[in-house]
């Protein structure tokens, strides 16, 4: 039977930045990983770091995000490639302008800057893009990394402040006494934490659910290819349209890493064998990228891949210390956007866990109990990354 003061389920960029996060307060942590370190969301995701386009409960996280990630690789000792040069939301016809620009005013009156721009404007930033797009947001402060450096360097660094992390250990269910949680049952035996994080993604709800405590998220799945390295295709800012449909930037080993549409995934648990994209998905994201980057089609394909979505109703996460049950934190639900406020929500989770609050954000969105009577109406998953 091992001890810990905190369990943290999940080895995304959520889990392994509230391990260190923890870890460097001198928390005895251990994160328990049922793969390997980003072999979920934050392994596939196109790795974006955005504010522009979140829902207005998210856009203080992402501000603060932004400033962590201005010296997040000075900060974890490691290169996590971030490159601020912006995000450009593209409007592919007059009906999607109205949307951009109600895009562009909630950004403004949040406090973050950004313009509208007609077509001449947007090819200017952007040369690479269609003649027919009708218009375009600009945020200049947006930005990428490389999800899987950032993602090693948290490890990294959560270890090197005692972070236990395991990996090829899945959790079972949560251990509990009365009402409080007191560990989690593994594959490996059982582990006793004063306080277990819950940052699994789309297996949150299967561990949550034995205790009465719904997470109604809808698992789906979307696209990614990037090709090889070019020098004769360049896109500085990170892409993406109205619809949410496509996505694309570039790497900064000069690959362009796109996505397409998502569908739902009714396969159960996910295997290297069912997480690729479909000939259909694929056949859908390859026409919209030649509609938007005619000039992708001149270049070569590298590797193709997959990946699951944890989306809830409300396409926002759960950051929450669980009142019901003493001992359990949640941070899952990220909906395709969690990459970029990661470090936020880290910092978030290890205060939930350390000392229940973290006074700087209002996080009464974010309740687990928001769910409690399937009273959220489901809203469209748009703008990835």
């Amino acid at each position: 039977m091992a001890v810990a003061d905190v369990i943290v389920i999940g080895g995304g960029i959520t889990g392994c930045a509230t391990a260190y996060e923890l870890s460097k307060r001198g928390v005895q942590v251990t994160l328990l990983e049922r793969e390997h370190i980003h072999a979920m969301g934050s392994g596939w995701t196109l790795a974006g770091v955005r504010q522009s386009g979140r829902h207005s409960a998210e856009l203080p996280l992402a501000r603060e995000a932004i400033r962590r990630w201005e010296t997040l690789g000075e900060e974890l000792d490691a290169d996590v490639d971030y490159r601020q040069r912006g995000n450009l939301r593209l409007a592919l016809d007059e009906q999607e302008v109205a949307t951009i620009r109600r895009v562009v005013e909630q950004g403004n009156a949040a406090g973050v800057e950004m313009v509208y721009l007609d077509s001449t404007a947007a090819r200017e930033i952007a040369p690479v893009i269609t003649d027919s797009v009708a218009g375009a947001s600009f945020c200049p402060t947006d930005g990428h990394a490389d999800n899987l450096k950032t993602v090693q360097a948290y490890a990294h660094a959560a270890q090197r402040h005692g972070a236990a992390i395991i990996t090829g250990v899945e959790v079972l269910h949560l251990a509990t006494l009365g009402d409080r949680v007191t560990g989690v049952v593994t594959t490996d035996g059982t582990y006793n934490a004063d306080v277990v994080i819950v940052a699994a993604g789309v297996y949150s709800p299967q561990l949550l659910a034995p205790l009465g405590l719904p997470l109604p998220i809808e698992i789906v799945h979307c696209p990614v290819a990037q090709t090889i390295p070019t020098d004769s295709f360049r896109l500085d800012p990170v892409l993406g349209v109205a619809s949410g449909g496509f996505a694309a930037r570039q790497t900064a080993g000069s690959g362009i890493r796109f996505i397409g549409a998502s569908i739902p995934w009714g396969e159960g648990h996910h295997t290297p064998g069912n997480v690729g994209m479909t000939v259909q998905q694929m056949n859908n994201m390859v026409r919209n990228a030649l509609a938007i980057l005619p000039g992708l089609g001149a270049l070569r394909i590298e590797r193709t891949w997959g990946g699951l979505i944890d989306s809830t109703p409300d396409v926002i996460p759960v950051l929450d210390a669980v009142t019901s049950h003493p001992g359990l934190v949640v941070g899952a639900g990220f909906s395709g956007h969690g990459f970029g406020i990661g470090p936020i929500s880290g910092e978030i989770l290890a205060n939930l866990a350390t000392i229940g609050s973290d006074d700087r954000f209002d996080l009464s969105p974010f309740g687990l109990d928001r769910f409690a009577h399937d009273s959220i109406a489901r809203t469209q998953l748009e703008m990835l990354g």
